[in-house]
């Protein structure tokens, strides 16, 4: 009864087996694999959700100077913040989300302070100072205070500025005039025109006191003078100024070209290129002319002067008491210019009969004068060579299809008279204008110079995946190379007690059949190897047909197996 009443015990550990006894039903190796397995599928999971939810490192500060840089890193360190520099050194990196709160707590500590000092070098006097150290300590505290304005232009990377402040006296003859030279750093692939370098040095000039602005160099960091040389320097270049005005004229030409031609031929189907010669010489002329003597009638009287004086034994006779009234001087005479002579009689009626008399008349005439100057205009222009290019017509044929025909003779004619009255022709300027009808060629669409692989746009969003993509990928192949194969082996379909029955009854029958073991002689000669592989795969196959008609027999058979007990 005992027996009896085991058999459904044994049997039910049978057909429900536990975890632990699956776990016990594999071998040592396969117990290993599946325990690593599951380690680091869990290692694996926490560190993707590590780097999932790590931020993003944004620049906080670049290009700092070394004294600025090791302040902010002792703030950062002092605030727990992590951080991490670039490649070489050149940024400071902090996560993304806290870039701009720790900007502004950097800037309420006044950090960073910049390489640069200014007028603040003058907070930190101390006292006894002398007065060369405190004209020094003025000076570059001046200098620091251009350069950071300096600076401040885009264009411009950094700067160096260099004072040359003369001590003053009281003699004037002697004094000096202070200079400067400046030297720039611009970015790569920027230039400074000259309306800008004016500026740098306008407010270099105007910055100190009685600083004329010829006395500023500027020079860029190959030692190239950006500036105007002094006088007598030679500098017999054109002008900026002028070749950007001979530019806007020759663009001003092309765009009349295109315009008119454009609504004709279609748009992209003209190229104009016109060359403008300009005349920049200061041209200034003086005339002075004279008209021929005139008439007395019809000159302009200048002066007139008539004299007049009587003589003889009637002359008046001066009379009268001596004084004040008689010492003063005859009055000037009162006779018009322009008016008729009065008669010397009418003038001597004191006169006695008998007396001599003299009359002198002189008149002087304006002389006319014409004087012109003229002063040329610069800027003219001397002559304008034009150089257009048609592109064919596209017309379709009578099967459809589109073809490119020449322009006529007349329609070339057309366009150049067009293209004359343009720019304005001129036969005695010696201007030219020709045009040209030819086919264009099929402009070739350019293809990404850079790989798809090396576009920033595509690193960055690998960047960005490559955490999530790996660990899940690897996770995946740890799930199915390592985990699945174990707990496929430790999941078999357990054995009812039907089953087990069955196999306990068909026990010996089992062990005949696998006892039996057929002699199958081999055949001598070459195919004796090939003989014996065929019959170890024909067991291999008769196993596999035993496994599939009498599960239950084989479960028994594996059981017996492994509690150690021979085949009855």
């Amino acid at each position: 009864m005992s027996d009896v009443a085991t058999l459904p015990a044994n049997n039910a550990e049978l057909v429900n087996p536990t975890l632990f006894q699956r776990m016990s039903a594999l071998d040592q190796r396969q117990r290993l694999k599946l325990v690593l397995g599951v380690v680091l599928f869990v290692v694996i999971g926490i560190v993707g959700m590590v780097m999932g939810r790590q931020s993003e490192w944004r620049v906080l500060y670049s290009n700092l100077a070394d004294r600025d840089g090791g302040a902010v890193i002792a703030q950062l360190s002092t605030m727990n913040i992590p951080y991490k520099y670039t490649e070489g050194g050149g940024a400071i990196l902090v996560p993304a989300d806290r870039v701009h709160d720790l900007r502004l707590k950097m800037a309420s500590l006044g950090l960073p302070k910049g390489s640069v000092n200014g007028f603040e070098m003058m907070e930190s006097n101390r006292f006894g100072m002398t007065q060369f150290q405190e004209r020094l300590t003025f000076q570059r505290g001046l200098e620091g205070e251009l350069t950071r304005s300096i600076q401040a232009l885009s264009s411009v990377q950094s700067a160096r500025v260099h004072l040359a402040l003369p001590n003053q006296n009281g003699f004037f003859r002697e004094q000096q005039k202070p200079s400067a030279s400046v030297l720039l750093s611009l970015h790569p692939g920027y230039s400074l025109d000259r309306t800008q370098l004016a500026g740098i040095v306008h407010l270099v000039a105007s910055s100190v006191p009685e600083m004329d602005t010829k006395a500023v160099s500027v020079l860029d960091d190959t030692g190239k003078l950006l500036s105007n040389p002094p006088e007598g320097g030679g500098n017999n270049g054109a002008d900026a100024e002028q070749l950007k005005f001979a530019q806007q004229i020759e663009q001003l030409y092309s765009r009349r070209i295109l315009d008119i031609l454009e609504p004709v031929v279609g748009k992209d189907n003209v190229k104009a290129q016109v060359t403008a010669e300009l005349d920049f010489s200061q041209t200034e002329s003086t005339t002075e002319s004279h008209k021929p003597n005139q008439t007395p009638e019809t000159s302009a009287v200048r002066s007139q002067q008539t004299v007049e004086s009587t003589n003889g034994p009637g002359a008046a006779v001066p009379a009268g008491v001596p004084g004040a009234t008689t010492n003063q001087p005859p009055a000037q005479a009162a006779a018009p210019i322009n008016g008729q002579p009065q008669a010397v009689a009418a003038a001597n009626q004191g006169a006695t009969p008998g007396g001599g008399g003299k009359r002198e008349s002189t008149i002087n005439y304006e002389v006319d004068r014409t004087v012109k100057v003229v002063k040329g205009a610069t800027g003219l222009i001397k002559r304008i060579n034009a150089a257009v290019v048609v592109n064919n017509q596209s017309t379709v044929d009578d099967k459809g299809k589109t073809i490119s025909v020449p322009l006529s003779d007349a329609q070339v004619e057309k366009m150049t008279a067009l293209v004359r009255e343009a720019v304005g022709f001129s036969k005695d300027r010696g201007d030219s204008v020709n045009l040209m009808n030819a086919a264009f060629a099929p402009e070739k669409v350019a293809g990404n110079e850079l790989p798809l692989w090396r576009q920033p746009e595509i690193q960055d969003m690998a960047k960005s995946l490559a955490w999530p993509l790996g660990t899940l990928l690897l996770g995946a192949l740890v799930l199915l190379g390592v985990i699945r194969p174990a707990m496929k082996t430790m999941n078999q379909p357990p054995v009812s007690l039907e089953a087990a029955e069955q196999s306990e009854n068909a026990g010996p029958s089992l062990n005949a059949i696998e006892g039996e073991q057929p002699d199958r002689p081999l055949l001598s000669g070459p195919n004796a190897e090939a003989s014996a592989v065929s019959a170890a795969e024909q067991r291999l196959e008769d196993a596999r047909k035993l496994t599939r008609d009498n599960p239950a027999a084989v479960a028994n058979i594996v059981k017996a197996w492994m509690n150690g007990e021979a085949p009855g």
